[in-house]
């Protein structure tokens, strides 16, 4: 029997943090859970594909700008009955492949993201993380960066990701429900360097602004030319 998970993977130039998101990837492996790897290029100018096919991912081509497209591209390629959607530059923690599987195995009529965590050592990077956490348990409205695990089945049942240039992420978790959504305990490490730059809380209240904004009707076009 084929192993069930195909992990999708949007990428842009990012090859300082895809490696370590691959690595991460290994305890799937050994468990015997992926089936296959498909990173989806938007385009990248150094080594992101290189990097990807060396380490045995099936390397695609976006067919159009955006992650929404990417996310698309990929699933229209998988072969797998569970889909992991993550980011490039998140990295599981090595427990993700065990509290997966049982999810896979005991909650197939629901969705999964996982508990979010900066790779940073910013005084501000577990408070950001907890209130993210604190949102998705109660709001049922993870980050994208939590990645996101979920059935071929429930997948087509909702319609997948829209055709959209932003927000794409909060869109299919609306779409799924706080009901249909499980939070792992395993972590999702993801790169600091937006909030390193930015700021830490000038980012957090950014980004909450602007799914305050979209949750109120703003057009995704509009919110896409505020968010960098």
């Amino acid at each position: 029997m084929p192993a069930p998970l195909s992990i999708i993977i949007p990428a842009l130039d990012a090859e300082a943090v895809l490696p370590l998101c691959l690595a991460a990837l290994m305890p799937g492996l050994e468990a015997g859970l992926i089936r296959e790897v498909i990173l989806i290029d938007g385009g990248s100018e150094e080594q992101t594909r290189r990097l990807a096919e060396g380490a045995g991912a099936t390397v695609l081509t976006a067919p159009e700008p955006g992650r929404a497209a990417q996310l698309r591209h990929g699933f229209d390629h998988a072969r797998g009955d569970w889909l992991l959607f993550l980011h490039a530059d998140t990295a599981l923690s090595r427990d993700w492949a065990e509290r997966a599987k049982t999810h896979i195995t005991d909650r197939k009529d629901k969705a999964a993201t996982f508990t979010l965590a900066y790779r940073s050592d910013h005084p501000m990077a577990k408070v950001v993380a907890r209130r993210a956490n604190w949102r998705a348990r109660a709001l049922g409205l993870p980050y994208g960066d939590q990645g996101l695990l979920i059935s071929r089945k429930l997948y087509t049942e909702i319609g997948g990701f829209a055709d959209t240039p932003f927000m794409e992420d909060v869109q299919i978790i609306r779409a799924l429900g706080k009901k249909r959504l499980s939070l792992l305990s395993a972590e999702a490490r993801t790169d600091a360097s937006k909030y390193d730059r930015d700021g830490w809380r000038k980012r957090s209240w950014r980004n909450a602004y602007l799914i305050t904004r979209y949750l109120l009707g703003a057009k995704p076009e509009s919110l896409a030319k505020l968010y960098k």
